[in-house]
């Protein structure tokens, strides 16, 4: 699945390219509970049909009761009714919801919940094909609306920053998909990557194995075999990349981790047992001069401690913890998979097992 606003600006751009009228819609403030953060978008088309969300569905409903109706009393050549409503058009205008108790109750939103939408009429089509053809390039752009005309500035944007909304302007930053990249095709890889992609996140798998890629069944991702830190080069990881190794091997994964701490990822982290992750810093301290501070960076072992034996209970221990850092959530030390166990006294791994796949010496 793609990223939300990406995907709702791409529709948009079609609609208004086709010379379909429409709207935007855009969350700049909320008091109280909202079900939809300030800065998320829906657009609307003359024909009914809505992509993307401003609340659990009751705001979007009258949105299109209110704007499908003027545009059919429009094309009836009859009076709009309903108390007169007119097809929206001019500059953009402010809309609130959920001012009363009633208010709030009918549109769905908790309670004390309110909010305040920017609609913005049949936004320009050649503007919208530029911000779409950025964010598609992998660029963070910053727009501008000018609130007497609705006219609209792009701009490349250095870093994410929150809505502002003036009486003037209301800017908002739209950054490209956040991207995933999984070493190794294994089991846990798939139910991984199937979270990652419902929650937004490009995914590429890199396994040079072919035993494991054959088997590969996930949809959606792109699965690559080159060695993994040639493609953690090529895949350039930036502030809204993450790169988790899966492998258990250190042939596969200590090199592909080690580029990826070189770059501005969000998230780093590899799959393995606390000894496991103690072996894998002695070796990049030891063979890659790596200090504490860089393998500080380096996150395992991954996930949040949920008591998680299977496969898919592990990808969800692993996705809860990407999100938590992606959305600037710090965790509790004790939900660390590592505190965790050691504060449960939970056994680690038998002194003579094999650690990544290499037998450790007597």
């Amino acid at each position: 699945m793609e990223n939300l606003d990406v995907m709702v600006l791409r529709t948009l751009r079609d609609w208004r390219t086709a010379g379909k009228r429409a709207l935007l819609a855009t969350v700049v403030r909320t008091w109280g509970s909202s079900p939809r953060p300030v800065g998320s978008i829906m657009a609307l088309c003359e024909d009914g049909a809505v992509v993307g969300s401003v609340s659990g569905g009751c705001i979007e409903d009258d949105l299109i009761y209110r704007h499908t109706q003027a545009y059919a009393s429009t094309s009836a050549s009859a009076p709009a009714q309903g108390g007169g409503n007119t097809i929206p058009s001019g500059p953009p205008t402010f809309v609130k919801y959920g001012i009363t108790a009633d208010e709030a109750h009918r549109f769905g939103l908790p309670c004390g919940g309110t909010l305040e939408l920017l609609l913005e009429y049949d936004p320009d089509a050649a503007a919208l094909a530029q911000l779409v053809q950025a964010l598609e390039a992998g660029q963070l752009m910053q727009r501008t609306v000018r609130l007497s005309d609705g006219a609209v500035t792009l701009a490349a944007a250095r870093a994410p920053a929150e809505l502002s909304v003036s009486s003037v302007e209301l800017v908002n930053t739209f950054g490209p998909e956040y991207r995933m990249l999984l070493i190794g095709a294994g089991q846990l890889t798939e139910y991984l990557a199937t979270m990652a992609l419902f929650s937004g996140f490009a995914v590429t798998v890199c396994d040079p194995r072919e035993e494991y890629r054959s088997a590969w069944s996930v949809a959606g991702a792109k699965v690559l075999s080159d060695m993994p830190d040639d493609v953690v080069v090529a895949f350039k990881p930036d502030r809204r990349s993450c790169v988790i190794a899966l492998t258990h091997d250190p042939k596969l994964d200590d090199l592909a981790l080690l580029e990826a701490l070189a770059t501005d990822a969000f998230y780093v982290g590899a799959i393995g047992s606390r000894r496991n992750n103690d072996a894998r810093h002695q070796r990049m301290a030891e063979h890659f001069g790596l200090n504490e501070a860089a393998l500080a960076r380096l996150r395992g072992p991954i996930g949040i401690y949920i008591g998680s034996k299977t496969p898919p209970e592990i990808a969800v221990s692993v996705m809860a913890e990407v999100l938590a850092v992606k959305n600037g959530v710090v965790l509790p030390r004790d939900m660390e998979v590592a505190q965790a166990k050691n504060e449960r006294a939970v056994l680690g791994n038998e002194p003579g097992d094999l650690v990544c796949g290499v037998a450790r010496s007597s």
